[in-house]
């Protein structure tokens, strides 16, 4: 009934950690023979120092690259603001001349609105006359030989009645026009 407990897996740093403490344990041996005795080399101590000024000269050119491209950038900078303030004052203006136009242009469009309305009140005005001539004239067509016959006989009475005045006697006289007059007169 035992159950062995389960494997443990390792990751690679406790692998490499373990094995790491073996091999500690374990006496590493005698340096190399390549070692030599320590010994004063005074030549070398000058390279060391050397790659050091180089190192001074490579960031002072870096440095003075980066000065240059700074003060290359701030002008850019400064010319693109310059040009960036002559674009919104001419973005400015312009907007300020259309919206004149635009004022001139909806004022003129306010009196061609109301020239409109006057022509259009003025054009109903005139064709309600051409109506009302229009009616009157067809009035005078339909009764115009009615009134033609009035006016003779409103010419010939004035005629008459001059003649009455000047000493003719017509009292007697009865023409049939006037005969049928007396009697829807009389009836």
């Amino acid at each position: 009934m035992y159950v062995p407990p389960a494997k443990v897996e390792r990751s690679a740093m406790g692998r490499i950690s373990e094995e790491m403490s073996l091999e500690q344990r374990t006496d590493p041996g005698p340096p190399p023979s390549t070692w030599s005795a320590y010994a004063t080399k005074s030549e070398e101590h000058g390279g060391v120092v050397a790659m050091m000024d180089l190192l001074i000269a490579d960031l002072d050119k870096e440095m003075t690259a980066m000065t240059t491209q700074e003060k290359d950038d701030q002008a850019e900078y400064e010319a693109f603001m310059a040009e960036a303030g002559d674009k919104r004052a001419a973005d400015s203006k312009s907007t300020e001349q259309k919206e004149g136009e635009k004022a001139d242009l909806e004022a003129a469009l306010v009196k061609l609105q109301q020239d409109h309305k006057d022509t259009s009140k003025e054009l109903y005005l005139k064709e309600m006359e051409i109506k009302d001539l229009h009616l009157e004239c067809d009035w005078l067509i339909a009764n115009f030989e009615m009134r033609k016959s009035a006016r003779a006989g409103e010419v010939d009475s004035l005629k008459k009645a001059k003649a009455v005045l000047s000493g003719a006697d017509y009292s007697l006289v009865q023409t049939a026009a006037s005969r049928g007059l007396l009697r829807g007169s009389a009836q």
